[in-house]
């Protein structure tokens, strides 16, 4: 019977510690772009700072940076966000991976997209303007540089999907809100216009809002009652909270 035969170096048997590099394989970068997006009681809109860096330095970008040796991708992503932004402490969600070989002109970088829902008023002493940070509405978007449009275009489906089927949008509101905020909130992330007293209907029969005593009377002289979201019922109802899918017969030009 033949005898196995091991692969020596030194005559010693090599270890899996002696193994440093996977040999015949290209290198690559690992970056992290966060999609942040922050709603202002008026409109949905989306954080982005000024490029700091060479390529495209001074363009509009997400908030983006590389993965070092020593942290995890989530940990990059908060490290990222509070370095350009000034931004903790808040939910970031994985997205996806982006790895066309041609998405970065100057190396091969792969990017792991993140993405946020916050209110803009409840983080805006927060947010550092040391990379000229600023919220832009998601309908007036300017130019972006890479692959990063398709980044957001990705998070907006997402949120979507996501607000369909769970009450998730009300991470964005305040702690008090009106029911036309709300639906503003709601034809932006769809983009449509949504009749106002059918959404009024079905967003109350949730039974998720408690009515306020007072009134928003920015809008007319007859005001609108502010509502508060009942937490309790939103911990037990957010994932029953189904069959909410807009169906508007207007679509916003």
């Amino acid at each position: 019977m033949t005898k196995p035969i091991h692969i020596t170096q030194n005559c010693q048997p090599l270890t899996t510690t002696q193994f440093k590099r996977y040999t015949h394989q290209n290198r690559m970068l690992v970056a992290v772009d966060c999609i942040i997006f922050g709603f202002d009681g008026t409109h949905l809109k989306l954080l982005l700072i000024k490029r700091g860096f060479e390529p495209q330095k001074g363009r509009w970008s997400l908030m983006g940076g590389f993965v070092t040796a020593e942290e995890n991708i989530h940990q990059a992503a908060a490290r990222i966000l509070k370095q350009l932004t000034g931004l903790t402490d808040i939910y970031l969600q994985q997205l996806a991976a982006f790895g066309d070989p041609h998405r970065d002109p100057t190396e091969r970088t792969v990017s792991v997209a993140y993405f946020s829902l916050i209110d803009i008023n409840q983080y805006e002493e927060q947010i550092s303007h040391d990379y000229s940070a600023e919220w832009f509405p998601l309908k007036k978007l300017p130019s972006l540089i890479f692959d990063h449009k398709e980044m957001i275009e990705m998070a907006k489906e997402k949120l979507r999907y996501k607000a369909a089927f769970h009450p998730v949008l009300f991470e964005l509101l305040p702690e008090k809100f009106t029911i036309p905020q709300l639906q503003t909130l709601y034809e932006d992330v769809y983009n449509k216009i949504l009749d106002k007293g059918n959404f009024s209907r079905k967003i109350l029969s949730t039974g998720l809002l408690i009515r306020q005593k007072d009134k928003e009377k920015n809008g007319s002289k007859k005001g609108a009652f502010y509502y508060k979201l009942d937490k309790r019922k939103y911990q037990l109802k957010f994932n029953s909270f189904l069959n909410f899918i807009p169906n508007p017969e207007v679509q916003v030009k």
